[in-house]
Formats: structure tokens, C-alpha cells, sequence
């Protein structure tokens, strides 16, 4: 029995995984979570006494994000 293969085993490299080093992931990661939280006031609470900016535009513009993420702004 020596020499036999299993039917349809086959001598297919194993595939490596890829390793991705910690480094090249952090500044990526900083930059997504400090474009979410900018996003997230914007649409959240860009308004009233917590306005950074004068009048009502970018309120009207981000007007029904907030409804559709369900954030009152009224």
C-alpha cells in the first residue's frame, strides 16, 4: 500500500497567509476613526449652542442624514 494517494488528493501548494504589520494598519485606523467622529458631529450635533459655525447650512444639509439615522434635530 505504500505509494498509494487518496483519489482526487492532489501535491497543491498550502496556501500562506498574508501578514500585514501593525504599523501600516494604526495610521489608517487613526484616520477612519477621526473622519467617523467628524462625520458623526456633523450629522449629530452640528446645531444650536454646540454650533462651530454660523447659520443654519450645514444643518439644512445634514438635515435628513440625522432623520434617517434617527438623531432628533428638531
Amino acid at each position: 500500500m505504500a505509494g498509494l494517494t487518496a483519489p482526487g488528493a492532489s501535491s497543491r501548494p498550502v496556501p500562506v497567509p498574508v501578514r500585514l504589520p501593525l504599523r501600516e494598519i494604526v495610521p489608517w485606523a487613526v484616520f477612519a476613526a477621526v473622519l467617523g467622529l467628524v462625520i458623526l458631529y456633523f450629522v449629530g450635533a452640528e446645531q444650536g449652542a454646540m454650533s462651530l459655525f454660523g447659520g443654519s447650512a450645514i444643518h439644512e444639509f445634514m438635515h435628513d442624514g440625522r432623520h434617517l439615522l434617527g438623531s432628533p434635530c428638531h
